[in-house]
């Protein structure tokens, strides 16, 4: 596996690629130990210096899609039909739980499934999981913590959040 952490408005983010796929953005906190980056072949430093490229661009508001190489997500079936989803709620727009939970048919608890599933998503930023809100329009968890996804969301809508930490 290569790494490369990159510096955002929302605190650095580790990027992991492997067999020249994108595993996952991580987001790294202050207080987490410093991993060094790695490149293990050409073909990941590629993808490395392209993931960093296309999150910088988003940053800066050039970007509303990624266009990277990704790897087939480790999770469930659910999981994956979730994360299809939320690539579909567009740049500047957001979906609630609920919705999302109706949209894959379910009932009930299903937006406590879809929450749970959205949660587990390797790629925030990349795939969206912050455009997901509660249905009464509140910023409910977030795995970056709610700080970042407020921030994201700011961003989207056009405004000029000043940088987390």
């Amino acid at each position: 596996m290569s790494t490369r952490t990159v510096d955002s408005p929302i605190g650095p983010l580790r990027l992991e690629v492997s067999d020249a796929r994108l595993n996952a953005v991580v987001f790294v906190d202050a207080d987490a130990p410093v991993v060094g980056d790695s490149s293990s072949s050409p073909a990941d430093e590629q993808v490395l210096g392209l993931a960093a490229t296309q999150l910088a661009e988003y940053f800066a508001g050039e970007r509303r899609d990624f266009d990277l190489p990704l790897t087939v997500l480790a999770g469930t079936t659910f999981q994956h039909q979730v994360w299809g989803h939320l690539r579909r709620i567009a740049y500047g727009e957001t979906s609630s739980y609920g919705r999302l939970a109706g949209a894959l048919g379910l009932t009930g608890h299903g937006s406590r499934a879809v929450g749970g599933a959205n949660g587990r998503n390797p790629l925030p930023v990349v795939v969206p999981c912050h455009r997901v809100i509660g249905a009464d329009g509140s910023i409910t968890g977030y795995a970056g913590g709610v700080a970042r996804k407020q921030w994201l969301l700011a961003h989207e809508r056009g405004e000029a959040p000043a940088p987390l930490g």
